[in-house]
């Protein structure tokens, strides 16, 4: 077992042991029945079957960490099982991504990848046995005529004028489907149901399309591709899933699932329906996500704004934080809306424990100490995590002339201002009070220096005399800075619910235009230089960070902000 499986299995462990003292979610009842009665002979084996045409996203997370979860928990088996049977919209690419997404956010390492193309021989067998059957026909009605036919939830569907068709002829008509001898949409295979069905899934669905397009794993072979309706339920039989869980979308499949594995007598898995996530503030569609990417409303599918498992590491999200976020929101037979907020939070409570703490200078102002010597340096002691003695402590160094934040100096100061101005004095950060005893301004007004003296004995931050002062502020010093570009990301819409359907603009007209701010010349301590890409940092008074992973190098250092310390958000809407 992998380091990072042993974690991830670990922290099922801890979770379990408080969680068992709780009511089980209605999945776990049902599995924990299950046990009881050996059903499934007492196995568990579950399932993540994503479609490769596009990259994960929170959504998917959700289900991700439920179905290996489960099968941590139950000391079952977990796959990865792509449905690739839409060759025109599919990539190696979307394959590739959703492997590393699928390991990074579980820790699992995986012998065996699955496909539903594995199965494309065996999917044709059992629609032949189907036709042989007499429970499945092909059909010369165009798409828009099947449609047009289904009929409407009060009046029954109009059956097929093939419907009919004998065996033979079908079995001949499938054949030469396979072999290409039809233009695309000219034929269809359907299963034969029932066209009155209020289930408008059981209204002699399509199986089978005609495609003459090339798949990404099996070329030109196939001229046929399965429906996702046909595939997906044989596909958890041939891998002898026993709980194939779902969203609750698929609920209204589910008799058809279970159609055609009773005609065709195979093993049968149990179908569990649960509530999707929705979160506000975002969209989950991967179309609409697709739209982001190709328009260049975003840049790319890593972009740290979209909610893609990718762009959320990329912004410095840990797998940690979004397991316990799962965790948090639990799992519920009804849709609900999940507060962004308890995404951040998650991610605040998980970085507070590991991020090592940092000093950043995000919009500089220079300092200078007139009675510290200019050609001395001194290396302080600073704590590198407070939540963590073993993290120990670092030496950042201190000069004469230092960056304060621009935020942090006021020339007329309120009364409850507790920072740099004119007369007040302020402890810098693991290093020495200081008072403020000028400042320069450039011929436009802007303060552009303050000028300081420090006290010698107040070194560490602590006053021998017993004075106290209230406010402490982070600093940098000059001479040592490192120059860095700092991504400020926010929402990526202003709206809760951008693309809800009772709303007939356009989701993209809620955009944020605030939801990335470029900050340049930001100054970081000097052992920032090091960091090495999506590690956590905490920049103090500031927020969490991570180095980027695509656009840093060594001669340029970017840093994304994963989130800030406090929810500013929810204020913000208030106002």
């Amino acid at each position: 077992m992998s380091k990072e499986s042993e974690n991830f299995k670990n922290h099922c462990s801890e979770n379990n042991s408080v969680e068992s003292e709780k009511r089980l979610n209605f999945i776990e009842q049902i599995i924990e029945d299950d046990l009881q009665t050996e059903k499934f002979d007492g196995r568990v084996h579950t399932r993540f079957p994503p479609e490769p045409n596009g990259y994960l996203h929170i959504g998917h997370a959700k289900s991700i960490c439920l179905n290996s979860g489960l099968a941590t928990r139950y000391n079952g088996k977990f796959n990865v099982r792509f449905d690739d049977t839409n060759p025109t919209k599919e990539d190696t690419e979307y394959v590739e991504s959703i492997i590393e997404d699928v390991q990074w956010l579980t820790g699992r390492t995986f012998d065996h990848i699955y496909y539903a193309s594995d199965y494309f021989e065996q999917f044709y067998e059992y629609a032949v046995d189907l036709i042989k059957k007499g429970k499945a026909y092909v059909c010369d009605l165009t798409p828009e005529e099947i449609r047009e036919t289904r009929g409407t939830p009060t009046v029954p569907g109009e059956e097929s004028p093939y419907r009919n068709r004998g065996v033979e002829e079908n079995l001949d008509l499938f054949a030469r489907m396979r072999a290409g001898e039809f233009p695309d949409g000219q034929k269809t295979l359907r299963a034969k149901i029932d066209m009155a069905s209020p289930n408008f899934n059981l209204r002699d669905p399509i199986m089978y399309r005609i495609v003459h397009a090339e798949h990404h794993r099996t070329g030109n072979q196939w001229r046929i591709y399965p429906m996702y309706d046909w595939a997906h339920g044989l596909e958890d039989s041939l891998e002898r899933i026993t709980h194939s869980i779902c969203t609750l979308e698929f609920e209204h499949h589910r008799p058809l699932y279970d159609w055609f594995i009773d005609q065709l007598g195979v093993y049968h898995p149990q179908q569990i329906e649960f509530a999707r996530l929705a979160l506000n503030y975002t969209v989950m569609s991967k179309r609409k996500l697709l739209q982001l990417v190709k328009e260049n409303y975003v840049n790319g599918w890593d972009d740290p704004r979209m909610p893609t498992i990718c762009g959320l590491r990329r912004r410095g999200y840990t797998p940690e934080a979004i397991r316990e976020f799962c965790r948090r929101i639990g799992v519920a037979k009804f849709n609900s809306m999940i507060d962004f907020v308890q995404l951040e939070n998650a991610l605040r409570d998980d970085l507070n424990k590991r991020a090592q703490r940092r000093m950043a200078v995000l919009r500089p102002l220079k300092v200078v100490i007139d009675n510290y010597p200019a050609d001395q340096t001194e290396w302080l002691d600073a704590v590198n995590n407070p939540e963590n003695e073993a993290d120990g402590t670092r030496q950042v160094p201190f000069s004469n002339v230092i960056y304060i934040e621009q935020d942090d100096f006021m020339e007329d100061a309120p009364k409850k201002y507790y920072r740099l101005a004119p007369g007040k004095e302020v402890r810098l950060r693991y290093a020495y009070y200081v008072v403020c005893t000028n400042f320069v301004k450039d011929a436009a007004g802007n303060i552009t220096e303050v000028h300081c003296n420090y006290d010698p004995a107040t070194r560490g931050g602590s006053s021998p005399d017993g004075r106290k002062v209230q406010g402490t502020i982070h600093w940098v010093s000059a001479e040592h800075a490192v120059d860095a570009e700092v991504r400020l990301y926010d929402r990526l819409f202003t709206k809760e619910t951008p693309d809800d359907p009772q709303d007939p603009a356009d989701f993209k007209t809620y955009l944020n235009p605030q939801s990335l701010e470029v900050l340049n010349g930001c100054k970081l301590e000097p052992t920032l230089k090091d960091a090495a890409a999506s590690e956590p940092f905490q920049f103090e008074r500031i927020g969490y960070f991570a180095l980027d992973s695509r656009d840093s190098s060594a001669e340029r250092i970017v840093f994304n902000r994963a989130v800030s310390l406090r929810d500013s958000w929810t204020k913000q809407q208030e106002k």
